[in-house]
């Protein structure tokens, strides 16, 4: 079931056209992604999505309500946290539970919210005491107070330490466990690749493409790549008489062979059967950064 139906959605800014013509549809309870590099357009999409920017052209539909239209309705079935939103530095953690679920006529239970994020032990601390991390899992909380079916959570892992960006993720899987549909806006392709079940690529305002993140990679195809350190001199055309094998490149003493299928065990065997060691050896595969390159011509950043 489609819970969110965005059609030819446009926005204009007086000098910088931000989204031009972007379509997608998101089913209730999966983790659908917007991916693409800072400026793309991604905040801007679902701050209409959300109603907190006028749409200049297109249709938006959340739980079937116009988030211009009818706000009011909009803000019972969705949660957003804000990649810009702060909050006063000395607005204890229990205070800002408390004053956003003021806001809803039928709030989940707070401090219940507060333990599922791992913030029982500071309900008592200053905003401004916290760390990066629970901030965001306070912001998290904060868009799950008034019981959403639909959270958008907007580059919530920025600027967090990798370990932090972990636990993040974990409470986004655990978020989604308990049925709510949630929108990531992520420029992070590991957390998209984690995370997502589908994936929108956004670049220059527009939706390049839209599939689950193996999907997009196999537009790139299933080549791999193994990339070596020979023990011992060997032809680059006894690997190219290899099925599996498409082309062979040489950098200094490092060896690469591209292919497809059981490349991995045809060059293995090969070079066993010449007494040849492969050192150092790593297999590669398509990855979403080499999808957005192939789909846009240019590298994420």
């Amino acid at each position: 079931m489609k819970i969110i139906e965005v059609r030819n959605l446009r926005k204009q800014y007086p000098n910088h056209l931000a989204v031009d013509d972007v379509s997608f549809e998101v089913a209730e309870g999966e983790i659908f992604g917007i991916l693409g590099p800072n400026g793309a357009g991604k905040t801007t999409t679902v701050e209409c999505v959300a109603g907190l920017r006028a749409r200049d052209g297109g249709t938006v539909r959340v739980a079937g309500l116009d988030p211009q239209a009818d706000r009011d309705g909009l803000r019972q079935v969705l949660g957003m946290q804000l990649q810009s939103a702060a909050l006063p530095d000395k607005i204890r953690v229990w205070e800002a539970m408390d004053l956003y679920a003021s806001f809803y006529p039928d709030p989940a239970d707070w401090g219940e919210l507060l333990d599922r994020v791992g913030l029982a032990d500071k309900r008592h601390t200053y905003f401004r005491e916290l760390s990066g991390g629970q901030r965001q899992r306070l912001s998290v909380a904060l868009a799950l107070v008034g019981r959403p079916r639909v959270a958008v959570l907007d580059e919530l892992t920025t600027g967090l330490d990798p370990a932090a960006r972990r636990d993040t993720w974990e409470l986004i899987e655990q978020v989604r466990d308990t049925g709510v549909t949630i929108v990531l806006v992520t420029h992070f392709m590991e957390e998209a690749e984690r995370l997502c079940d589908r994936l929108a690529l956004i670049d220059a305002g527009k939706v390049v493409s839209t599939d689950t993140p193996a999907g997009l990679i196999r537009q790139v195809g299933e080549e791999q790549r193994l990339r070596f350190r020979p023990s011992a001199p060997i032809d680059d055309a006894v690997l190219l008489a290899l099925p599996e094998v498409r082309d062979v490149t040489r950098s200094g003493d490092q060896i690469v062979v591209s292919g497809s299928d059981n490349l991995a065990t045809a060059v293995t065997l090969t070079l066993a059967n010449h007494q040849v060691v492969p050192a150092n050896l790593r297999i590669e595969q398509a990855t979403l950064d080499d999808a957005f390159l192939a789909l846009t011509g240019r590298k994420l950043s």
